[in-house]
């Protein structure tokens, strides 16, 4: 599992760089995505911590279960994704541009 992790974070941004280089519609649906996807990866880890302040719970270990949500784990896995997709544009950009 580890093995396919590491190797997905590398071929998915690539195929990302690919398919964004053949039509400027998959740049639009990886941007928009992105932003859908820090939406709700922001709104999910505020929403959990309102509750361990309400709850006034916060030397407990609940936060990790914000962890468990697939949502969340979702969102942060596409915007480390992304995030490196971005990186190769501007590093590709400041070489041969």
């Amino acid at each position: 599992m580890k093995f396919l992790i590491v190797l997905g974070s590398i071929l998915v941004p690539i195929v990302m760089l690919m398919l964004q280089g053949k039509s400027i519609k998959w740049r639009m649906v990886f941007n928009v995505v992105s932003v859908l996807s820090a939406i709700i990866f922001g709104n999910i880890s505020a929403l959990a911590i309102y509750e361990i302040l309400r709850d006034h719970a916060v030397f407990m270990t609940s936060i990790h279960a914000i962890f468990l949500n697939p949502m969340f784990l979702i969102t942060g896995a596409y915007l480390g994704v992304y995030l490196i997709y971005r990186l190769m544009i501007i590093s590709y950009d400041e070489v041969y541009m």
